[in-house]
Formats: structure tokens, C-alpha cells, sequence
């Protein structure tokens, strides 16, 4: 390391940059016997405290108790980021961090919108949107009072029964086993398999993620507007896919 301001010869400059570093990473101040300890200075414990003293006389360090080792000053620390700093000796430790958080913030986001898709597609529809949530085994699903309120399940309480028990516990189950692709795929009455909802019709389509697939779709009864179902379901899939 070259001297760079004026006054400060290498060995100080060194010297500064050690003491930070360990100040930023213990908040004790720093003494000699420790700077000595990690062998990166081969000179005396007395030419240390020497460098420590002129270093403080200098503005760069002070000293909280008599007794105590050296912490940097606000001087201290504005030489450090200007003049010393080496982003590059802490870039593997960042970009870890990063990468794990990163990830994190991706999951969360992706799970994010597939709730608002669900939540839209509710709105703009008379029966039950779902959607599968990525990097989760579950599906979640919005609009149950709206397809209760159809005649198909006022008239008869066991076909609601059979809906929310789908919903809350098989609806993954039959969603692994029916086909789903990237085109509006139809399930109506028996096709789907399973006995509670088979007066019930399925709209599915996929959608990709950050290589997370997923499942957007509509549940209710067979007497369906398909033809608006199906444009609300594509328009909030493109959404998803490309928001």
C-alpha cells in the first residue's frame, strides 16, 4: 500500500486500514498487542504505539479510555473510503449474501404474483379463481362467495360441500393428474375424476416462472360463460407471465 495523503507514511496507512477493519468488525477498540498478533506487522509492540500515537495526533484515530486501544475517528474513516477501501477483499462474502437473499426476494415475488393473479382473475369472474403458488405445494384460491351464489349450489348444499372440500385438500392432486399446458385446456363435468365436483367444470392454464410451473385457473358450475372465462383467464396469464 502507497502512502497516498500527506503526512501518512505506508507503515501509518497500514496501520489505519488494520485498525479499521478490526474496528468495523469487533467495535473494541484495537491495541497493539492485537495489530501484532495477526502477523502482518514485523516491527516492534513500541513502534506500534508510536505509529498509533501520531496517527491520533493526526486526527485519524482517538483513544476512549487511557488504557483502551485506538478507534478511528470521523477523519479516520473518511481517509479510509476515500483513499484505502478495497471493495474487491469483500466482493465473495457480498455476492453470497446476495445471491442467498436474491433468491429469496425472487420466491417471495413470484408467490406474490400469483396471489394478484388470483386476486384479479376473482374479480373479473362469477366463480372460483386458483392458482397454484410457486416453490410451494399448495394452491390458493379467491371467489368462493361469489360461486356460491350460484343457483347450481343454492339449490342443492351437498354441491358446495364438494367444491370447498376440493379446494381446500384435492385440488393439487387432480391438478398433477389432468393435462395443463400453455393453451386454455377445459375439464367439464366427469372428465375431471373426481366425484364431489363432477357437476363442476375446470379451466386451466400454465405459466412459467424463473423455470417455476405453475397453474392459473376458473372452477364452477357447468353452466360456465366460457367465452368470457376463458379471454379473463388468458388476459391474467399473459399478466403473470410477463409482469
Amino acid at each position: 500500500m502507497s502512502a497516498t495523503i500527506k503526512g501518512m507514511n505506508t507503515r501509518q496507512a497500514k496501520l489505519l486500514v488494520s485498525i479499521i477493519d478490526q474496528f468495523i468488525q469487533t467495535a473494541i477498540p484495537v491495541g497493539s498487542k492485537h495489530l501484532l498478533s495477526g502477523g502482518d506487522f514485523s516491527v516492534s509492540g513500541a513502534t506500534i504505539r508510536n505509529e498509533m500515537r501520531a496517527l491520533g495526533d493526526e486526527g485519524y484515530l482517538e483513544q476512549p479510555h487511557i488504557s483502551a486501544g485506538r478507534i478511528p475517528t470521523a477523519k479516520g474513516y473518511r481517509v479510509y473510503v476515500k483513499e484505502y477501501m478495497e471493495p474487491s477483499r469483500e466482493e465473495r462474502k457480498v455476492r453470497q449474501k446476495f445471491e442467498s437473499l436474491k433468491d429469496h426476494y425472487f420466491r417471495r415475488k413470484d408467490q406474490e404474483r400469483a396471489f394478484d393473479a388470483v386476486a384479479l382473475l376473482s374479480q373479473m369472474i362469477q366463480n372460483v379463481a386458483f392458482s397454484t403458488v410457486p416453490h410451494k405445494t399448495q394452491v390458493y384460491y379467491l371467489g368462493l362467495a361469489n360461486a356460491l351464489k350460484q343457483p347450481e349450489f343454492q339449490a342443492d348444499p351437498r354441491f358446495a360441500t364438494g367444491v370447498v372440500e376440493v379446494l381446500e385438500g384435492r385440488l393439487t392432486d387432480l391438478l398433477s393428474r389432468i393435462k395443463v399446458d400453455e393453451q386454455v385446456r377445459y375439464y367439464i363435468g366427469d372428465e375431471h375424476l373426481l366425484p364431489q365436483i363432477q357437476s363442476c367444470s375446470l379451466m386451466v392454464i400454465g405459466y412459467n416462472l424463473r423455470g417455476e410451473k405453475g397453474v392459473l385457473g376458473i372452477m364452477g358450475p357447468m353452466r360456465m360463460d366460457y367465452a368470457y372465462d376463458s379471454v379473463a383467464l388468458e388476459l391474467v396469464v399473459n399478466l403473470l407471465r410477463g409482469g
